[in-house]
């Protein structure tokens, strides 16, 4: 199947669905958008109400690494964020622009490129001239350094989904995870190597015209089976659950759908605590326990933007049940989130 050249039709309307070969243009200027008394909305109205975000983890046995680009258009704001498995320690940098200063995410998931900037800090997420790779360059003033190539190119299938999103809205999204990547990170004098750590990635590339209000829950997973094969995990419920959903494993590249997925926590728990959440498909395919030993929030209300998210970071134990064998986790390190926003 042939990647389709434009998320939104002729007509204005966005194709929902599933997209096995991705979307190269999200043209999201066509889109018919309207309020909620089917009043056409001006080009400007487009422009401001598109939200868009990329977020990025490298994992591996020693480090999770992840960081984001999210553009509102009233603001724009970027996280880096390096947590030591070893020693426990984490280190967080977060900044804002108003107005989406110094800010960019092009609107085509593979081929695009992505940055952020705010005085000695920057966030590049660019594609290369070779398909299916990303590069991720980050610097953080005299702090952290990294440089990494992401691989999406290896007979990888992407989940590409797009949905409605509350009354006139759509909402895309890409996701893979469990990709090779190679490169460097260096923080406050220490060097890592990504090659030689085993260190594997998670890419999601999300944009539309979402709801005023909405929330998730979300996990990933990416880690190196003991067998040596790659295994990715993207699970998430409260967004995209209009008629699809954007629930997957990839094992070596090769994607398995996942049905709709229950995540079971105590959300107004102590937000320092270790509680386990459990997570369960409805197909039976997920009976997983994440025990969170980190985490990092923000809860910030701004009355016309608010953000509300615990991420937590932990191992994963349990079963995931594909057609053709059982695969048990023990302590494969990963994430999950509990996020709130109004945009």
């Amino acid at each position: 199947m042939a990647t389709k050249l434009q998320l939104i039709n002729p007509d204005g309307q966005a194709n929902f669905g599933l997209f096995p070969q991705g979307v190269k243009h999200i043209n999201y200027l066509d889109f018919d958008l309207r309020n909620s008394m089917d009043k056409p909305c001006g080009m400007l109205a487009k422009k401001l109400k598109f939200n868009q975000f990329q977020f990025i983890s490298i994992t591996c046995e020693e480090l999770v690494v992840g960081l984001a680009i999210v553009d509102l258009k009233i603001a724009s704001n970027c996280f880096v964020y390096v947590y030591n498995l070893k020693t426990n320690q984490l280190n967080e940098y977060s900044f804002v622009n108003l107005f989406s200063k110094d800010t960019l995410i092009e609107p085509q998931p593979n081929s695009g490129n992505s940055y952020f900037k705010k005085g000695d800090n920057s966030v590049y997420i660019n594609t290369t001239d070779r398909p299916g790779e990303r590069k991720v360059t980050v610097k953080i003033s005299t702090t952290l350094s990294l440089d990494a190539i992401i691989n999406e190119s290896d007979n990888y299938i992407p989940l590409s989904v797009c949905a409605r999103a509350g009354y006139a809205g759509f909402h895309f999204t890409q996701k893979s995870a469990g990709l090779n990547c190679h490169g460097t990170l260096l923080l406050n004098n220490t060097h890592y190597d990504f090659s030689s750590i085993n260190a594997l990635a998670c890419v999601d590339w999300s944009a539309g015209y979402m709801r005023r209000e909405t929330f998730w829950n979300w996990a990933s997973l990416a880690c190196k089976l003991p067998n040596g094969r790659n295994l990715g995990l993207n699970l998430s419920a409260g967004v995209i659950e209009t008629g699809f959903t954007e629930n997957a494993i990839w094992l070596d590249g090769k994607l398995y759908k996942i049905d709709m997925v229950d995540f079971k926590f105590n959300r107004y728990g102590n937000k320092t605590d270790c509680a386990k959440w459990e997570l369960h498909s409805n197909d039976g395919m997920i009976n997983l326990i994440f025990e969170p030993v980190s985490h990092r929030f923000d809860k910030t209300n701004l009355l016309i933007v608010a953000t509300n998210f615990t991420q937590k970071i932990g191992r994963y134990f349990g079963e995931i049940t594909l057609p053709n064998e059982v695969i048990i986790l023990n302590g494969q390190w990963g994430l999950v989130e509990d996020h709130y926003s109004k945009w």
